[in-house]
């Protein structure tokens, strides 16, 4: 049987170009040649662009070898499949972390437990190994928890019912060989939460008032055993004194080791990946940064800003269980009752005279970014704090130098002058708006944080009455290498809770992509490289906090006010799964993404934007999408 004249590869290549993804897929199949052209290196550089509305600027990942395994690595291995729901929480689940090793997780919650979990189980599913009660201790609840350096200890952090229903906190260390409560260190106010500096020593807080609207805050170092034989080994020093002004306090510390600032695992600045690759030896031209803000809730118009009042109520979440509000804020009520504001600017004038000449200066050598190559490893204290209000709007940022790192030397710290009674800030980066997350990358160079804005060019009269705080929040980008915002992320989650009750939206970084929870009932994920966002995830309340495994970001957890945990895995990952084991299939090309018009489940969309994909099964014929190859 004689053949027809065949079309020219030009031709083929653009009428494909008029066809959409879907489609050059399916007719790929048709025949040899047709199958050649519809792996066009061109043909899907211009599928990517329009099909993920990304900016034609924003140059290809770094780490991306074609346009076609770029495009399914964003479709195949999002973690956007629920595999299990786990519901050993009897009340609202508040922390999810990680081991380092990805082998474990824990969570904390309202019911008071922190529980422990096993992810390596042989049928795949995740089941709980350990559950610690701490009503025992007159704890709240537990709030937060973290795996120290080697995965042999657990920090767990919970709100402390003492007398009043004050704002204290406690950290408690537990044993991971067997469960065993080795130390309790008083914390306040609670939602310093505490973290790791080492495998053996922990950061806590206290807080001192020392006027109507001003306080101290000490940052104090800990020895996770606090047992120790000889009572001459300390077991505790002063790391920090900061003075607090206008109703602020010291919340949320976290460490970050600097050890891999030239070296990271994905460059955000696309000039500098462009100044990488021609060092490589790849003649590139290089491209201008403009940090991105593609906001998939609004078009830019006010008028498709306003929502109708019926969908308002939809989109609440339910009512929270009753908690502290911000930690410390009912003593400065107390206090202010019967002051005037006039006496109020006074004691805040009089304490910023009194810090300035009573502050040690702090060391610009100390927070100077190291020269390329230096492989100095820096540690730095990161810490929400504020300056104009109680709601905490700035980052501070303290070196944490290599004599501070572990309990011995005088218990006060450093020696002083009698008249240096505070710390100063190394560094402080203003957000401009109600800090409610952050979250470090895996390489500790770009810390990424959740906020709510303050209205553009509102002014602070009272320290007590901050501006509102916006519906959507920001994501906020900022290199801890050059210290400044790098870019911000889209609008894709929300919140509610006004500046009063607003709480804390655990968020977690992978390599290569970003989650955050919101109070909208849904957890979101970004593509770090690219910034947009890729999946929504359901739960029936508000979500609290998402987790990556370390070991693999194609499994992610999601915890939420409805007592549930999720697991989300990618659909590549579920369908390696269920696949029997067998010899590998001749490879064909048509991808797994066909399905997804099939499956009117599978996908839908935030605002009308098509690639925002709601974590529900994919199904992907691994056959026909070329194989199980890595991407």
């Amino acid at each position: 049987m004689e053949c027809g004249p065949v079309l020219p590869d030009s031709l083929v290549l653009e009428i494909f170009l008029h066809l959409p993804h879907d489609a050059v897929l399916r007719v790929g199949l048709t025949c040899r040649q047709w199958l050649a052209v519809s792996r066009d290196e061109f043909l899907w550089r211009k599928l990517f662009y329009s099909y993920y509305r990304i900016p034609r600027s924003v140059p290809r990942h770094p780490a991306a070898v074609s346009w076609y395994r770029e495009f399914r690595r964003l479709f195949d291995c999002i973690p956007c499949v629920e595999v299990q729901t786990l519901r050993e929480h009897t009340d609202q689940v508040l922390h999810l972390a990680f081991s380092h090793r990805g082998h474990r997780f824990s969570s904390c919650s309202k019911d008071c437990t922190v529980k422990l979990w096993d992810t390596e189980r042989l049928d795949g599913n995740i089941a709980m190994v350990h559950s610690s009660s701490m009503r025992q201790f007159n704890w709240g609840y537990t709030q937060f928890s973290q795996f120290n350096a080697d995965d042999t200890l657990l920090l767990v952090s919970g709100v402390y019912m003492g007398p009043h229903n004050s704002s204290s906190g406690e950290i408690a260390v537990i044993s991971l060989d067997n469960y065993t409560l080795l130390s309790r260190v008083r914390n306040k106010p609670y939602d310093v939460f505490g973290c790791w500096l080492n495998e053996s020593h922990l950061i806590s807080g206290n807080l001192h008032w020392i006027g109507n609207m001003t306080s101290c805050s000490v940052l104090w170092l800990n020895k996770a055993f606090q047992d120790v034989e000889s009572e001459n080994v300390n077991v505790v020093k002063r790391l920090f004194k900061i003075q607090n002004v206008n109703a602020s306090t010291i919340r949320t510390v976290m460490v970050a080791h600097c050890r891999r600032h030239d070296n990271p695992d994905l460059l955000l600045d696309y000039e500098a990946q462009s100044q990488a690759r021609r060092q490589k030896g790849q003649q590139q031209q290089p491209q201008q940064h403009q940090p991105l803000l593609f906001d998939l809730g609004t078009s830019g118009s006010e008028e498709e800003d306003e929502e109708a009042v019926g969908g308002e109520e939809a989109r609440l979440p339910t009512a929270r269980f009753p908690q502290p509000s911000i930690s410390g804020l009912e003593h400065v009520l107390q206090s202010c009752k019967n002051v005037g504001h006039t006496e109020l600017a006074i004691e805040t004038h009089v304490a910023k005279v009194m810090g300035r000449a009573h502050t040690k200066a702090p060391d610009s050598s100390l927070i100077e970014p190291s020269e390329p190559g230096d492989g100095e490893d820096k540690t730095y204290l990161l810490f929400t704090t504020g300056s104009l209000t109680y709601s905490p709007h700035q980052i501070g940022i303290k070196r944490i130098k290599p004599d501070q790192m572990t309990t011995c030397g005088p218990v006060l710290g450093e020696e002083r002058s009698s008249d240096e009674f505070f710390d100063s800030l190394d560094h402080v980066i203003d957000i401009h708006g109600h800090i409610i997350g952050m979250g470090l990358s895996p390489d500790h160079r770009y810390l990424y944080v959740n906020s709510r804005a303050w209205p553009a060019g509102c002014v602070i009269s009272d320290p007590m009455s901050p501006p509102p705080i916006a519906e959507e929040i920001d994501l906020h980008v900022i290199d801890l290498k050059s210290l400044r915002e790098e870019r911000r992320s889209l609008r894709a989650h929300r919140a509610f809770t006004p500046n009063d009750e607003c709480f804390f939206i655990f968020l977690d970084v992978s390599r290569d992509f970003v989650a955050s929870g919101a109070e909208d009932k849904h957890g979101y994920i970004w593509d770090r490289h690219y910034n947009i966002c890729l999946a929504r995830l359901a739960h029936d309340d508000v979500v609290n906090s998402v987790a990556f495994s370390p070991a693999d970001q194609e499994l992610l957890l999601s915890a939420s006010d409805d007592s549930t945990i999720k697991v989300w895995r990618s659909p590549r990952m579920v369908r390696l799964a269920q696949a029997p084991s067998r010899l590998l299939r001749p490879r064909s090309l048509l991808p797994s993404w066909l399905n997804r018009n099939k499956n009117s489940t599978a996908a839908s969309s935030v605002n009308g934007n098509p690639l925002v994909r709601l974590g529900k099964h994919l199904k992907w014929d691994g056959a026909a999408a070329g194989g199980e190859e890595e991407v």
